[in-house]
This record gives C-alpha cells, structure tokens and sequence, in this order.
C-alpha cells in the first residue's frame, strides 16, 4: 500500500495558507479570488482537459503531471467549497468495503 500522508500534509498546507496567508501564495490568490469559488472551479475544469489530453498521449511523466495538477486543484476547490478533504477520504474508505 502507498503512503497517502501527503494529500493530509498538502491539504494541511493549503488550510495553514489561508488561515495564516503569506504574502504571495497561489493557493491564497486562487481561494480569494475576485471570482470566489469559480475561480477554483475554473482550474480544475483545465486541468481535467490537460490530464484527459495528456492520458491519450504516450508520454508517461506528462500523465503523472497532469494528474497531480488535478488532484491539486481538486483539493483547492474543495476548500474553497467548505468540504473537508478527509470526508472525502472517508467516503473513499466506505465504498472499499
């Protein structure tokens, strides 16, 4: 089994970041966006079509790059709609069984 500790320390990072903004951050100028949440949703709407892209192509590395964008804007996007990444990780957990 692989080690999932770091969604749990980059969802950690990201809810420090907003509670504790630096003076530049991606993940404060995404959640605080003029455009609210939309913003958010945006990213993960380019990054769904760059992963599907990169999925059809054979160049394995862009595949895992896409795919972590993703999954990193994902959880941006949750945070930005107040749903705690780790009810996620519970729903996950529920359907295995």
């Amino acid at each position: 089994m692989m080690n999932t500790c770091v969604f749990e320390e980059l969802w950690n990072v990201i809810c420090d970041r907003m509670e504790n903004p630096p003076e530049k951050s991606y993940v404060v100028d995404i959640l605080t966006h003029r455009k609210g949440i939309d913003k958010a949703l945006e990213k993960v709407g380019e990054e769904s079509t760059e992963f599907i892209i990169a999925a059809k192509n054979d160049d394995y590395d862009q595949k895992v790059y896409e795919a972590a964008d993703l999954i990193f804007h994902l959880m941006l996007a949750l945070k930005g709609c107040n749903v705690n990444f780790s009810d996620v990780i519970a729903e996950l957990e529920r359907r295995r069984n």
